[in-house]
């Protein structure tokens, strides 16, 4: 074996293992941005090869670097989408969701998660989810952690308030 195949293999094993650690999350993360699973494996497959073949990673900041990237090809996504779809009713778009994943929400909550735009939609489902903190998320969106504590905190009222109208929550109390 030449060297160029050691490293092409070596190469490959890398590849391999970090879709092993972080391509469930990549994917949850994207469904439940995309809320269409097929649309959401292809913006991870696109996600890893741009971390694998345009840039220097380390494990040690490899989770929010993939979560800044899949973040960008969601949102180009849905703007595609937007473009391609402003033509149908709300009821047509539904009819290509029938490929759900059963990513453990309920369907209440993954409605009123539909309500938001998916700039909060992303920020609450990161942080939440996700479990990233404000400096993390400060990496992943590139806006100061400030800014996204406040986007943070509005997005979870709204969230609050499209469940309210569901008939989910309780009383007025500002938690």
């Amino acid at each position: 074996m030449d060297i160029s195949a050691n490293a092409d293999m070596a190469a490959k094993m890398d590849l391999e293992q970090m879709v092993d650690s972080h391509g469930g999350a990549i994917l949850r993360y994207c469904h439940l941005l995309l809320r269409d699973y097929h649309e959401a494996q292809d913006v991870v497959q696109t996600t890893f090869i741009k971390v694998f073949y345009h840039t220097k990673y380390t494990t040690d900041n490899l989770s929010p670097l993939l979560h800044k990237i899949a973040y960008n090809q969601c949102i180009d996504v849905l703007r595609k989408r937007k473009r391609l779809f402003s033509f149908l009713e709300k009821e047509k778009r539904e009819l290509h969701q029938h490929y759900e994943m059963d990513d453990g929400i309920s369907e209440e909550l993954n409605n009123a998660l539909g309500a938001l735009k998916p700039d909060d939609r992303a920020l609450i489902i990161s942080r939440v989810v996700g479990g990233f903190d404000y400096e993390e998320l400060s990496r992943i969106y590139g806006l100061p952690s400030t800014t996204l504590r406040t986007r943070y905190r509005r997005a979870k009222k709204k969230l609050a308030d499209a469940l309210r109208e569901q008939g989910f929550g309780g009383g007025d109390d500002e938690r």
